[in-house]
């Protein structure tokens, strides 16, 4: 994924900081044991949204350990669950597919970097795969549309970001609950909508200098990049849709502890990387800069 799903850590308490830095930590844990140390790398908050919208709605006995992160200091970290391993093998699938993609967009010189990192990968992916096969076939079958949507320089966003869309709501076809699952369908649907949206608008000068493909600059007419006041407004009106459509589905389902989680994340988290990518003063974040920032604030005012 992107990175553009993160906790607005300064809104949360310590005690919910904490339980997310736990399933971060956990997936990170869990990718280690199931594809080793190159998986790892993967890591990043969305892949951790992926698994909490996975998780059980209770709280799981904890663990603690050291890490390559953290390799004086123990750790608590949540222990390898169903969900947990199902977060793993759908995001190893998603992120090698992701290089994969990179490959294809760049040319051999400037495509060298996602050879190597989607090369290291490889053996992680197979495994994955034969672990996963509809996730991993719904995934190809997106992207094939996306990269088709690209070559015919289709002019249409919506169509576009359906790709996209329909590739993460497949995330969710594993759940057993049938009511869940349709939930977290909508959810992740709609939050993979968002997603794609969004990055396609943190692309536009970079794509308007390179020349390359972006379906929302294609729908607004923006050859230089740069937002008129009226496109910008209409713009984030769409971006906003999909985030009311996703507390719409986030509403039906009962979360348990993960819901302050969630619920600071899809009514304030969300809008405001919308906004800071509209205002272009969007930074990604290094892998868990957030946490650390939270923990170090913590700790010195302790």
């Amino acid at each position: 994924m992107f990175g553009y799903v993160r906790p607005p850590l300064s809104d949360l308490p310590q005690e919910e900081s904490e339980r997310f830095r736990r399933i971060y930590c956990g997936l990170c844990h869990t990718l280690g044991r199931e594809y080793g140390a190159a998986a790892q790398f993967i890591l990043n908050y969305d892949f951790t949204y992926l698994a909490i919208f996975l998780s059980a709605a209770e709280d799981d006995p904890c663990r603690s350990g050291r890490c390559i992160a953290s390799p004086l200091r123990k750790r608590e970290y949540l222990p390898g669950s169903k969900a947990l391993e199902l977060a793993a093998d759908e995001s190893v699938i998603l992120a090698y597919w992701q290089l994969r993609d990179g490959v294809s967009d760049h040319d051999w010189f400037h495509g060298l970097k996602y050879r190597a990192a989607s090369s290291a990968l490889e053996r992680a992916y197979r495994r994955a795969a034969q672990k996963r096969p509809g996730f991993d076939e719904v995934t190809r079958r997106q992207l094939r549309i996306l990269a088709g949507l690209e070559e015919e320089n289709c002019t249409s966003m919506d169509r576009a970001a359906d790709a996209f869309a329909v590739l993460l709501g497949g995330a969710a076809d594993e759940v057993e609950d049938p009511v869940r699952r349709r939930v977290l369908e909508q959810l992740l649907y709609h939050l993979g909508r968002w997603v794609y949206l969004v990055d396609a608008a943190d692309d536009l000068k970079k794509d308007a200098e390179n020349g390359n493909y972006n379906p929302v600059a294609l729908r607004y007419g923006l050859t230089d990049g740069v937002w008129t006041p009226e496109c910008r407004r209409e713009f984030a009106a769409t971006l906003d849709h999909s985030i009311h459509m996703m507390t719409t589905a986030f509403e039906l389902w009962d979360f348990g502890v993960w819901t302050p989680i969630l619920e600071t994340t899809l009514y304030t988290g969300l809008f405001r990387v919308g906004k800071a990518v509209l205002d272009g003063t969007y930074r990604p974040l290094l892998r868990g800069e957030d946490i650390r920032k939270k923990r170090k604030n913590g700790e010195d005012s302790a």
